[in-house]
C-alpha cells in the first residue's frame, strides 16, 4: 500500500474511532456499521480519484457527490429516479427526516431509540466529518488541523453521554488521531528516502554504504512512545491530583456510589432531574416498573432519591456516607409510636429499558431484598447502586411503612431538633425577595406550620392559577422560582422547588423527593409505571411524623389523606375552606335564619329583624315607568340568556352524544362517542384530558381524581375497553349500553364533587372550549373556500 493509501485509511478510522463516543446516545448501535461502510466508500473513491490524478477540488467534489448518491440510496431510495439519484422529492424528504431527527433529540433521554431522523443525523453527520478528515488530511496533507473536527466530534458525544467508560471513547478518539498524525508522518519521511532503522537490535541488517546509519530509533516508533506517554498522562494526571476534579478517570454513573467501595463511600451530589422533563415528554409511556402490593393500597409514590441541597439555582442530594444494607432498616427519623402505621409489602420488576442507579422504593421502606451491589444511605432512606450496578431487568422485594398521620398530629407537632432545623431551612442570600415575600403572604393567618403547609399546597394545586406544562424550560438560575411565580406555568421540578423553598422560608424543614407516582392498574392486578409517570414532590418535616409528603402539582399525583383541605379533622379558615364534599345541595325547606335584633334596637327601629317585603307589595304609590320595566328586563333576559349559553350548548351536546344513532345498539362510532362525552365531562369536573393517554391509563384517572365509588370504577373500566376493542379488535364487538354507563360516571362525578365544582361544571363547563375550537376551524376553512372561489375567475382571465 502506498503512503497516500496508508493515510487515507488512518483517517478513516480515526474518524470512526471518534464516532464511537456516540455509542452510548442511541440504542442499538448498529448505526456505526452503517456509517463504516458508507465512510470506506467514500475514502475509496478519494484514493481512486487521488491516483488519477484529479484536481484537490475536484477529488472533494467527486468524494460529496458519492457521499450524497449513498445518502440517498440508503435513507430516500423511494423517492430518487434509479433508487439512488437525487431529486427535489428526495431532498424534501431529506428535510423531513431531519426535521423529525431534531424532534426526537429533544424529545428521548438517552439512550434514544436509532429512529429514521436519528439514524440519518449521525451517519450523515459523521459522513461529512469524515469528509472532512480525509480533505485537511489527505488531499491538502495537513494531518494536524484534522483533529478539529475530530474533537468537535468527540466533544459533542462526551458532553451529551453519561455513561462511566467515557474514558474508552476518549481513548478511541485520541488513538485514532495519534494513528493519523504517525501516519503522516512516515509518508513524509518516505519522501526522503530510507527510513532511519535501528541497527541496535539483534539481527539487524549491516550498514551499506549510502544509507543513513547510526543508533538512532526510528522516528515512528519514537512517535508511538511519545503518544502512549501523552495519553497516559492525560488519564491519570486528573486522578492523581485531590485539588482537581472531573478526570477522565471519576465516577461518572448517575447516582454513583464512591468508587466501588464495598463497604463504604459517598454518595456523589448528581441531580438526577435532568433527564425528568424528557422522561415526561416522552411520545410514548414505555414501561419502567412493574410492581404489586398485597392489600388494595394502590397509592404508592416510589421514591427515589431526596434533594435536600438548595444553593439558590438549583436542588440536588448532598453527598452522604453510604454502608451495607441494615435487615431491617433503622426506624425513620422522628416517627413516634402514636402514629398509626400499616406495613406494605410491593415486589417490583424494572424492566430491560430503565436504567438506574438509584433503587425506586415507597417511603420509609423497613426492609429490602435486593441483589447486586447496592448499598444503603441513611438519610435519605435510599439504595445506591456501585460498581455499574442499575436497575436495568432487575427483581426485588420491598417492606415499606405507610404513616397514615392526622392533621391534629401534625399541627401538634412539637419544634424539630436544632440541628436538622438548622440544615433544611437554610435558604441562600442570592433567593429573591419575591420568594419568601410571597410564602408569607399566601400563608397570613395560618397558626402553625401544618397549615402553612396544607396553604402552600393548596396555593400552587387549585388557589393560585398555576397551570400544568411539561414544555416549560426547567431553568436552573437565581430566578427560576421567581420566574415560576410570575408566570404560573410549569411541571412538578417547579412546583416542588418552589414550595419546598417557599417552606424553608418560613421555617419549616423541607427537601425534594423525586420518583414515580404509583402507576396505572393493569387486568391482572399489576400496577404498571411508566416513564411519564416521572414526578417530584416536597417532603416537608414534622416532629413525631418525619418527612411528610405533600403535593402541590395540579392533575398530577394525589393528595394524601391527611393534606386534604376537605378532611374532618381540619381546622381550615372557613372563608378559604372548600365546600363539603357530602354537604346536602337541596334548599333548606325552613326560612333562613335571620339577624337577632336587642330590645333597644326593636325599640329604635320596628322593622328591625323583620323579613323584606314580597315583590309586588310596595310601600310606594307611583312605581317606575313600565318602559323602565320592560327594558331592564329584557336586558336582564338577554344577559341571562348570554350567560346560559354555555351551559345550554352543552346539554344539548350531551344530548346528542348519547342519543346519537347506534347508541343502543353499541354500535363503533356511539362507542367512540361516548367516550369524548365521559372525557369532556371529567374536564368539566376538573380532570384536565391528557390527549396522549391510553384509554386504560384515562379512566384510571377519572377514577382517582374523580374519586369515584367501586361501581363507578368498574363502568369506567367498562367503557374503557370497549374503547379499545373499537380501537385496535380486528373486528369490533357491540357494547350496548355504554351511554347509560357515562351517565352513571358523570353522577359518580358530581356527587363526589365540591358544590363550588359542580357549579361550574353546570353554569360554565369548560369543555365548551371544544366548540369554540371547532368554530375556529369551520371559519378558516370558509375563509380558504371563499378565497380560492375569488381568485379562481382572476386565474381564468
Amino acid at each position: 500500500m502506498s503512503g497516500r493509501g496508508r493515510l487515507a485509511l488512518c483517517a478513516a478510522l480515526a474518524t470512526l474511532a471518534a464516532s464511537c463516543a456516540l455509542l452510548p446516545l442511541v440504542d442499538p448501535a448498529t448505526w456505526l456499521l452503517q456509517a463504516a461502510l458508507l465512510t470506506a466508500v467514500q475514502t475509496g473513491v478519494g484514493a481512486a480519484t487521488r491516483r488519477v490524478p484529479l484536481a484537490r477540488p475536484l477529488t472533494v467534489l467527486a468524494q460529496a457527490v458519492v457521499s450524497l448518491l449513498l445518502l440517498t440510496f440508503v435513507f430516500a431510495r423511494e423517492y430518487a429516479p434509479a433508487g439512488f439519484l437525487p431529486s427535489p422529492a428526495s431532498f424534501g424528504h431529506f428535510g423531513t427526516l431531519f426535521e423529525q431527527g431534531v424532534q426526537d433529540v429533544s424529545r428521548y433521554a438517552i439512550p434514544a431509540p436509532l429512529t429514521d431522523g436519528i439514524r440519518l443525523m449521525l451517519v450523515g453527520g459523521v459522513l461529512a466529518i469524515g469528509l472532512l478528515v480525509d480533505t485537511v488530511a489527505v488531499t491538502y496533507r495537513s494531518a494536524a488541523p484534522a483533529g478539529l473536527p475530530l474533537l468537535a466530534l468527540y466533544s459533542v458525544a462526551a458532553g451529551l453521554s453519561q455513561g462511566g467508560a467515557r474514558w474508552l471513547w476518549f481513548l478511541c478518539a485520541a488513538g485514532g488521531y495519534l494513528l493519523l498524525l504517525l501516519a503522516e508522518g512516515r509518508e513524509r519521511l518516505s519522501q526522503w528516502g530510507r527510513l532511519f532503522t535501528d541497527r541496535s537490535r539483534p539481527g539487524a541488517a549491516p550498514h551499506q554504504p549510502g544509507s543513513v546509519g547510526g543508533p538512532a530509533m526510528a522516528p515512528v516508533r519514537t512517535g508511538r512512545r511519545i503518544g502512549v506517554l501523552a495519553l497516559g498522562i492525560s488519564l491519570v494526571v486528573p486522578a492523581a491530583l485531590p485539588s482537581l476534579s472531573g478526570g477522565l478517570l471519576d465516577d461518572m454513573g448517575t447516582g454513583g456510589g464512591g468508587g466501588g467501595n464495598k463497604g463504604g463511600g459517598t454518595v456523589s451530589a448528581v441531580n438526577p432531574v435532568v433527564a425528568l422533563k424528557d422522561s415526561l415528554n416522552q411520545p410514548q409511556n414505555r414501561t419502567a416498573l412493574v410492581y404489586t402490593a398485597d392489600g388494595d393500597d394502590k397509592d404508592l409514590y416510589l421514591r427515589i432519591v431526596a434533594l435536600d441541597k438548595f444553593d439558590g439555582a438549583q436542588w440536588k442530594p448532598s453527598e452522604r456516607r453510604i454502608g451495607e444494607i441494615p435487615d431491617p432498616l433503622p426506624t425513620p427519623r422522628g416517627l413516634g409510636p402514636d402514629v398509626r402505621t400499616r406495613t406494605v409489602s410491593v415486589t417490583v420488576q424494572a424492566s430491560d429499558a430503565y436504567a438506574q442507579d438509584w433503587l425506586p422504593m415507597p417511603y420509609p421502606a423497613s426492609r429490602v431484598q435486593v441483589g447486586g451491589k447496592w448499598r444503603f444511605e441513611p438519610e435519605g432512606r435510599t439504595l445506591v447502586g456501585y460498581d455499574k450496578q442499575t436497575t436495568r431487568g432487575l427483581r426485588y422485594s420491598v417492606d415499606s411503612l405507610q404513616v397514615q398521620p392526622t392533621a391534629e398530629q401534625l399541627r401538634n407537632a412539637p419544634a424539630p431538633p436544632p440541628g436538622l432545623k438548622r440544615e433544611y431551612t437554610e435558604v441562600p442570600r442570592s433567593l429573591p425577595a419575591v420568594v419568601p415575600k410571597t410564602a408569607r403572604k399566601v400563608t397570613r393567618g395560618a397558626k402553625d406550620d401544618y397549615d402553612r403547609a396544607v396553604l402552600l399546597q393548596d396555593w400552587f394545586a387549585s388557589k393560585g392559577g398555576f397551570s400544568y406544562d411539561t414544555e416549560v424550560a426547567a431553568g436552573t438560575g437565581v430566578n427560576a422560582i421567581a420566574d415560576f411565580l410570575k408566570q404560573k406555568e410549569g411541571f412538578c421540578v417547579h412546583f416542588s422547588f418552589a414550595m419546598a423553598s417557599m417552606a424553608r422560608t418560613l421555617g419549616i424543614p423541607a427537601r425534594v423527593a423525586v420518583g414515580f407516582t404509583p402507576g396505572t392498574a393493569r387486568g391482572d392486578g399489576k400496577m404498571e409505571v411508566g416513564f411519564q409517570d416521572a414526578h417530584a414532590w416536597p417532603e416537608l418535616y414534622f416532629e413525631g411524623v418525619g418527612w411528610t409528603r405533600f403535593e402541590p402539582t395540579p392533575t398530577r399525583g394525589s393528595t394524601p389523606p391527611y393534606a386534604q383541605p376537605d378532611s374532618p379533622d381540619a381546622d381550615q379558615n372557613p372563608s378559604e375552606a372548600l365546600p363539603d364534599r357530602n354537604q346536602d345541595d337541596e334548599p333548606s325547606a325552613g326560612p333562613s335564619p335571620s339577624q337577632s335584633c336587642s330590645a333597644q334596637q326593636k325599640q329604635a327601629d320596628p322593622e328591625c329583624g323583620m323579613a323584606a317585603p314580597a315583590p309586588g307589595s310596595g310601600s310606594s304609590a307611583e312605581g317606575p315607568p313600565v318602559g323602565t320595566i320592560a327594558a331592564l328586563g329584557g336586558s336582564g333576559l338577554a344577559v341571562l340568556g348570554l350567560l346560559s349559553l354555555p351551559m345550554l350548548l352543552r346539554m344539548r351536546r350531551r344530548s346528542r352524544r348519547l342519543r346519537a344513532r347506534g347508541s343502543t345498539s353499541g354500535s363503533p362510532e356511539a362507542v367512540l362517542v361516548a367516550w369524548q362525552e365521559l372525557i369532556d365531562t371529567g374536564w368539566d369536573y376538573g380532570i384536565l384530558p391528557e390527549d396522549s393517554a391510553t384509554p386504560r391509563t384515562a379512566a384510571e384517572r377519572l377514577t382517582r381524581i374523580g374519586q369515584l365509588g367501586p361501581e363507578e370504577a368498574e363502568a369506567t373500566q367498562r367503557v374503557a375497553l370497549a374503547v379499545e376493542q373499537v380501537l385496535y379488535a380486528p373486528v369490533p364487538r357491540a357494547a350496548p349500553g355504554t351511554a347509560d354507563e357515562v351517565r352513571r360516571i358523570r353522577a359518580g362525578l358530581r356527587a363526589a364533587a365540591p358544590r363550588t365544582v359542580r357549579i361550574r361544571a353546570l353554569l360554565l363547563p369548560p369543555s365548551t372550549a371544544r366548540l369554540v375550537w371547532s368554530a375556529r376551524r369551520r371559519g378558516r376553512a370558509l375563509r380558504v373556500r371563499w378565497a380560492r372561489a375569488l381568485t379562481r375567475p382572476r386565474l381564468a382571465k
